[in-house]
């Protein structure tokens, strides 16, 4: 209505074009552009530019204040206008008053005003992003609690009305590369970055969405790609770019370009199609299509679970920063590194007790590192055992707002917790109790501990628990870690399987090593696509001072892929009871003639993972 009224009032005046002028940004990019997005309302292409008479008057008189702290009123008074304030209508007011400064700065002598109008994109732009490229930390944000199926698209309409960057909405994946409910956005300026800071805890459907500042250094971290591959994929505008997930190792594009059909081609074809791969080649399963609109990727996404041989496809949308991730995961992760970094020994066991010589920290930010556990328990710290810190992982590696801590006696354990039960870090009040060395030992295991009392690790159930832990309850041995739950697998075995073993030794990586835990070797894990599981060699130079080891011999290590995820210990032990290993020949192996030996009686070992 008001749209088609100025029209008309224009069409009296003789016509032409018309800009409208505000009182700021705010009531524009704020309140129009975000409810008009909620309700599914297109505004006209005027809505879309306007002049903001506080920047202008800003530029006329820049030593008055701050663009942001001008009002109205204030902007009147630093030009001496009288105007009539007793207006029964506020709004009336306030208009007649910005229309006597404006003609008040159109008869100063600067041509500069009013010329170059602010600008609200109609439509987010994708596209790629660089790790050489330099990104403004005043331009950026994270969003946290996004719906897991969330696109690109659905976090440019959250922030409708604020210019976000071209490929500026960077999707965070996690472990399993899902995305987690997080996004980085970066913005054209940090005017932008500003008001989208405001919009914390606005909704998105029913879900209240957190905003907070971030650094451009994570932004490109995220978003950021080297590959040129990558490049010349995302190098094509305006497409929509959908995942497909759960292919056969063997499929092509051709057999991709059939799946998909002809009613939602792919553009370009087969150089519409990108595959996922490991350093070496392999195929992942992974492959990313692009479509020239969304009318083809809406069709496209009607295959979602569609069968392709004997698998079912995923289809999601995706962004280019979720290309850049998925690559640059492979890409430097491969799928059984070997750590280079040197690894030395330090002979540091866990004793076992059941004496309350530890301290449990509970609902630490998910953020706190070993520095500030040792801040946070100030004149504590001192009575801590070397390498005493254990901090608690989740299955995927992220803390989990535990960590444990080895104090030299049961009184220093005490006086701690005491002294700083429920103090604040970060703004989050931390539990201190004490426990024993067997307590800590269980949860690190995989195990809980609550009120209730204490329960095992996962690798304790019958169906689950492979012979390295059969002797966990008699002997619980920890390897101290300053990350914890971060268990060289290569350490753990040998010392289960040769009861006669001493302690196994704790190996501690580099500074500048990333390592790589194998979790499902230990806990029952729902499973995930795809798979970016990796596990923890320790190098042969590391392991010449500790006891002879069957990992240690060429080709004692063979590697089980497609294993059902049902399949228990017996049922992997079951597939080699035919088999058995020559006395001399390590590398080969014969089926059995003479009466049968079961792999643990057999004189080498198998270790499946």
């Amino acid at each position: 209505q008001f749209s088609q009224l100025v029209l008309g009032d224009v069409a009296l005046l003789g016509g032409g074009p018309y800009m409208l002028c505000t009182d700021g940004q705010q009531l524009l990019r704020q309140v129009l552009h975000p409810e008009a997005s909620r309700k599914n309302l297109v505004l006209p292409d005027t809505f879309f530019s306007f002049y903001d008479l506080r920047r202008e008057f800003h530029v006329q008189h820049p030593s008055a204040r701050l663009a942001r702290d001008l009002t109205v009123a204030t902007m009147a008074q630093e030009l001496g206008l009288e105007t009539d304030a007793t207006e029964d209508d506020f709004g009336v007011w306030e208009v007649k008053t910005m229309v006597a400064v404006i003609l008040h700065l159109l008869e100063g002598p600067n041509d500069q005003l009013f010329s170059k109008p602010e600008v609200i994109k109609q439509k987010y732009e994708t596209g790629p992003c660089s790790k050489a490229e330099v990104v403004d930390s005043e331009t950026v944000v994270r969003a946290r609690g996004l719906p897991w199926q969330s696109s690109d698209q659905d976090v440019a309409r959250f922030f409708k009305g604020l210019n976000i960057a071209r490929g500026g909405v960077a999707l965070c994946l996690n472990a399993q590369g899902r995305r987690n409910g997080e996004a980085l956005i970066r913005f054209v300026d940090s005017e932008q970055r500003d008001l989208a800071l405001q919009r914390h805890k606005h909704h998105m459907g029913v879900r209240y969405i957190e905003v907070y500042k971030a650094t451009g250094e994570e932004f490109v971290k995220i978003a950021g790609g080297t590959s040129l591959e990558v490049a010349r994929f995302l190098s094509r505008e305006d497409q929509v770019i959908l995942r497909l997930r759960g292919l056969p190792f063997s499929a092509g594009p051709a057999d991709v370009l059939d799946f998909l059909g002809p009613e939602c081609p792919v553009t370009g074809g087969a150089d519409g199609l990108l595959f996922v791969r490991h350093p070496d080649g392999r195929p992942t399963g992974d492959a990313f299509a692009l479509f020239a609109c969304e009318e083809l990727a809406q069709a496209a996404l009607r295959r979602h679970k569609g069968m392709l041989g004997k698998r079912y496809i995923e289809l999601f949308r995706s962004t280019a920063a979720e290309v850049q991730q998925v690559l640059n995961r492979y890409a430097s992760s491969p799928l059984l590194p070997t750590l280079t970094a040197p690894l030395l020994p330090i002979p540091f066991p866990m004793v076992a007790g059941t004496g309350r010589d530890c301290v449990r920290l509970r609902g630490l930010p998910y953020t706190a590192t070993i520095e500030d556990i040792l801040s946070f328990l100030g004149e504590a710290a001192a009575d801590i055992r070397p390498h005493g810190v254990h901090m608690v992982l989740n299955q995927q590696g992220r803390p989990s707002g535990d960590a444990f801590i080895q104090m030299t006696s049961a009184e220093r354990a005490l006086a701690a917790s005491q002294r700083c039960h429920k103090k604040v870090m970060k703004e989050r009040y931390v539990e201190v109790v004490p426990c024993s060395t067997e307590e800590m030992s269980r949860v690190l295991m995989g195990g809980t501990l609550g009120r209730s009392g204490m329960s095992p690790p996962p690798c304790k159930l019958p169906c689950l628990s492979p012979p390295a832990y059969a002797t966990f309850q008699a002997t619980p041995t920890l390897i101290p870690t300053e990350t914890a739950a971060l268990y060289p697998s290569s350490a753990l075995l040998p010392a289960a399987r040769v009861p006669a073993a001493p302690t196994p030794i704790a190996y501690y990586p580099g500074p500048a090593t990333q390592l790589y835990m194998n979790y499902t070797a230990y806990y029952p894990s729902p499973p995930v696509s795809p798979t970016t599981v990796g596990y923890l060699t320790t190098p042969p130079a590391a392991l010449a001072s500790a006891p002879t080891s069957v990992l240690s011999q060429p080709g004692a290590l063979v590697r089980m892929q497609g294993v059902p995820y049902t399949a228990g210990m017996k049922d992997l032990l079951s597939v080699f009871q035919a088999y058995q290993l020559a006395p001399d020949d390590y590398t080969s192996l014969m089926p059995v003639g003479d009466p049968p030996r079961t792999v643990l009686q057999a004189p080498k070992e198998w270790v499946c993972l």
